[in-house]
């Protein structure tokens, strides 16, 4: 894989017809710069997901490519690359969901999976958003929102995302 500078953000491991798009909220700094998702040396994704049985075994940042092997994807709201999630505004959530929801249509994954709720309320202009499966479609996916897995997220710990991501998987079955 080519190196990808900060700037030029971070690319997407979609194809046709997946059975999950998980949207993290923006790239880190250094998941962009090394040009994989869910880098940082806090973040939880690769462990969640395996635990929570989207994946037979961990996934390493390196391979994560290898997800669209188990009918998943990744994706990110915003494009820009940050040191933290709280840098990137609500405006610039709004500014990309046409974008997110161009690229879902043409992808038709059965879910999309925002990783915290603020991407997907700045997106939708909803204020009062629950945990889990959404009434409304986004580009033609079903929603469903998940706690973020950053090692910043606090509120939850590796067991209760667990127990949150498992929600998802026992829904696709």
């Amino acid at each position: 894989m080519a190196y990808i500078t900060p700037a030029q953000g971070l690319p997407d491991i979609l194809a046709p017809g997946l059975r999950v798009v998980f949207c993290g909220l923006n790239p880190g700094v250094d998941a962009a710069a090394a040009g994989h998702h869910f880098l940082g040396r806090g973040n939880r994704f690769w462990p969640v997901l395996h635990l929570a049985g989207f994946t037979p075994h961990l996934v390493a940042p390196q391979d994560d490519a290898s997800v669209l092997g188990f009918g998943l994807g990744l994706t990110a709201a915003v494009g820009r690359p940050t040191s933290r999630a709280d840098q990137v505004g609500a405006d610039e959530f709004a500014q990309a969901a046409a974008g997110l929801q161009h690229k879902l249509a043409s992808m038709r994954p059965q879910w999309i999976a925002f990783l915290g709720k603020a991407a997907y309320a700045a997106m939708t202009g909803k204020r009062q958003l629950q945990w889990g499966e959404q009434a409304e479609r986004f580009g033609g996916a079903r929603v469903w929102i998940l706690p973020n897995p950053s090692g910043l997220n606090r509120g939850y710990s590796k067991e209760r995302l667990v127990d949150a991501y498992a929600e998802l998987q026992r829904a696709l079955d």
